[in-house]
């Protein structure tokens, strides 16, 4: 993988001649991302160091996404709360309901000296933590996309030319895998995510009322509604039996059935890339979600997963101005196109992505537009644009408790999903009730 000059390097050649000054304020960073990606966000955090004098980004890993979510909710209450903290994108309305914890990125930025463009930001990946007047509440960062991850030498032995673009067409590979000897044609993870939250969107129509939660708190879940939906879930159920689809957890849980070999194909985030890179040995590739055409002709777009960094209010507004300097170096099209390249998620900026394209990077690694190029598909609909309920951490665990009863065959694909929709929508209304 050919991957662009480091964040490092590009401020240390931004900082030569300068000599190393203490830095006065430190603004205190805490996420979620362990291993080679909170090595990446330490490199990064180093870059903007270099860049200046005043400031020092001092990164925290802090455990799992709702571990640091956790964590920062408690810090505030004690008054020891960091500037900037990593959220995933199902925390959006519960840190949007914490109310006078939340410094609005939007606010930040403006009000800092600093030239900035918010129309900067790719329009999928900011109209997920955007007011409905437009204004962006949190920091675009690790933004993915959940893809259709394909082994070239399995479909190549079984005669597949071409990788499945529909459904019918998922189900047809199964047939000619089967023939060729090998049974398990596909696995997903994040199966909330995937075959839930971005089904839905890539066939615009709606999860929840009040354009998915957008709109208001008094949305309610309606994804049991979807036919086409409900019908596919039991094809995938009924198909375990001939071992056409095979479940292997609830998150990430299932890369193994795929880097080993035992799946031919899996959905999820594209952010798998780097792991996928390291340990598949077969030539792999990344193809568009497969759509169903009982259900829309064409795809609509997907959704994004990951997280943005919020501000946490409660700091001197002195030291804003080195959150906002940094959000803006982090925003950069060089360290952008090389966060990008190195992990997987999309860049957030429409010139990482140029940057990136002119490095002839996908170009030498093919597939890896993939997820920018199922963002962009068309413009965001209400049913597209993302979702935003109370309690999605919560909800989503029923839903993944749902549907595995599904696979378990102790339920329908219609009691399943009318069930989930029934707990998540007392879920919902436990939240409307406690911030209202």
């Amino acid at each position: 993988m050919t991957l662009t000059r480091s964040a490092t390097a590009v401020a240390a050649l931004m900082a030569l001649g300068a000599s190393p000054v203490a830095a006065e304020t430190e603004i205190q960073f805490w996420h979620a991302m362990g291993g080679a990606l909170g090595e990446k966000i330490e490199e990064i955090a180093a870059g903007f160091n270099e860049t200046q004098d005043e400031f020092t980004v001092v990164p925290t890993y802090k455990g799992n996404y709702t571990e640091n979510m956790t964590a920062s909710i408690a810090a505030f209450r004690a008054g020891e709360q960091p500037h900037i903290v990593q959220v995933f994108e199902v925390g959006t309305a519960t840190m949007m309901a914490a109310e006078g914890a939340i410094k609005p990125v939007q606010q930040v930025m403006d009000n800092a000296d600093i030239t900035w463009d918010a129309d900067a930001y790719l329009p999928a990946v900011k109209s997920y933590y955007t007011t409905t007047d437009g204004a962006l509440l949190s920091l675009p960062f690790n933004s993915s996309t959940p893809v259709l991850w394909y082994n070239r030498d399995l479909l190549d032995e079984a005669g597949i030319k071409d990788v499945p673009q529909t459904w019918n067409e998922m189900f047809a590979a199964a047939d000619k895998l089967q023939a060729s000897g090998h049974e398990c044609a596909f696995s997903f993870g994040w199966q909330s995510w995937v075959m839930l939250e971005n089904y839905l969107a890539w066939h615009d129509q709606p999860i929840g009322t009040k354009q998915n939660g957008f709109a208001g708190l008094d949305t309610e879940l309606v994804f049991d509604e979807s036919e086409d939906l409900t019908t596919l879930l039991q094809r995938i159920a009924d198909s375990q039996e001939a071992g056409t689809f095979r479940y292997g957890g609830r998150r990430g849980d299932s890369l193994p059935l795929f880097t080993s070999g035992e799946c031919a194909m899996w959905m999820n985030s594209s952010a798998y890339y780097a792991g996928i890179s390291d340990q598949a040995e077969f030539e792999f590739g990344q193809a568009m979600l497969p759509v169903n055409t009982d259900a829309a002709e064409t795809a609509q777009n997907s959704i994004i997963g990951g997280a943005t960094l919020w501000v946490l209010e409660g700091h001197p507004e002195s030291e804003y101005q080195g959150v906002a300097e940094f959000f803006n170096y982090l925003s950069s099209p060089e360290v952008q196109a090389d966060w990008h390249q190195s992990s997987g998620y999309v860049p957030i900026t429409t010139a990482a992505y140029e940057l990136t394209n002119s490095q002839g990077f996908y170009e030498e690694n093919p597939g890896t537009d993939t997820a920018i190029q199922q963002l962009s598909l068309n413009a965001p609909t209400e049913n597209s644009r993302g979702l935003r309920f109370g309690n999605f951490v919560q909800i989503r665990d029923i839903i993944n408790e749902e549907l595995e009863d599904l696979w378990a065959g102790n339920k329908t694909a219609a009691e399943a999903l009318s069930d989930a929709a029934e707990r998540g929508n007392a879920l919902l209304r436990e939240f409307e009730g406690s911030n209202s």
